[in-house]
C-alpha cells in the first residue's frame, strides 16, 4: 500500500459517494488507474465494505448505552453462545469478547427504555449464563469516528 492507496482510502472513510473522477481528480490519476486502484483494494480486502453511517437520533435511535457483562460459567463454547444470543439482537450494534474482569461489552442504540428493557429480558434472562451485568447510557459522545487514519 502506497502513499496513494492511503490518500484514496482516507478520502473514502471521510465519504464514501465521492465519484470515482473525483478521487482521480484528487490524488492525481486517471479515472482508469484510480479505479484499478480501488478494485484491488476491495478484491485484497482492505476495504471491507462501505456503508452509510445514519444520524441516531433522526433515525429514531437517539438513546446510546455501553452494556459491561460478567459470565457465570467461562470457555469458548459458554461465552460463544451468549454471543451468538446478542449477535441476533438489532439493538446491539457493537459486540466484544475482552479479557479482564468483564467477559463482554456490548454497545447498544435504542430508541427509548422500552426497548432497552424488553433487550435485556431477552438476553439476561435465566439461563444465558449471565452472571452480572452493568449498563452505562450515554450522557453525551465526544468523539466517535468509523476511520482508520493511515
Amino acid at each position: 500500500m502506497d502513499r496513494i492507496d492511503k490518500k484514496l482510502l482516507d478520502l473514502l472513510q471521510v465519504d464514501a459517494s465521492r465519484t470515482n473522477a473525483s478521487l482521480a481528480e484528487i490524488v492525481g490519476l486517471s479515472p482508469s488507474s484510480c479505479l484499478r486502484r480501488l478494485q484491488r483494494l476491495k478484491s485484497t480486502g482492505i476495504i471491507d465494505r462501505i456503508v452509510a453511517i445514519l444520524n441516531p437520533a433522526k433515525s429514531g435511535k437517539g438513546m446510546k448505552a455501553v452494556v459491561t457483562v460478567e459470565l457465570e460459567r467461562h470457555g469458548e463454547h459458554h461465552s460463544q453462545h451468549f454471543l451468538e444470543r446478542v449477535n441476533k439482537e438489532n439493538a446491539v450494534v457493537q459486540a466484544y469478547s475482552v479479557t479482564g474482569e468483564t467477559d463482554v461489552i456490548l454497545m447498544l442504540r435504542l430508541a427509548d427504555m422500552e426497548e432497552y428493557d424488553a433487550l435485556c429480558d431477552r438476553i439476561f434472562q435465566e439461563g444465558s449464563n449471565v452472571a452480572r451485568y452493568y449498563t452505562m447510557f450515554v450522557k453525551r459522545t465526544v468523539k466517535e469516528i468509523t476511520a482508520i487514519r493511515l
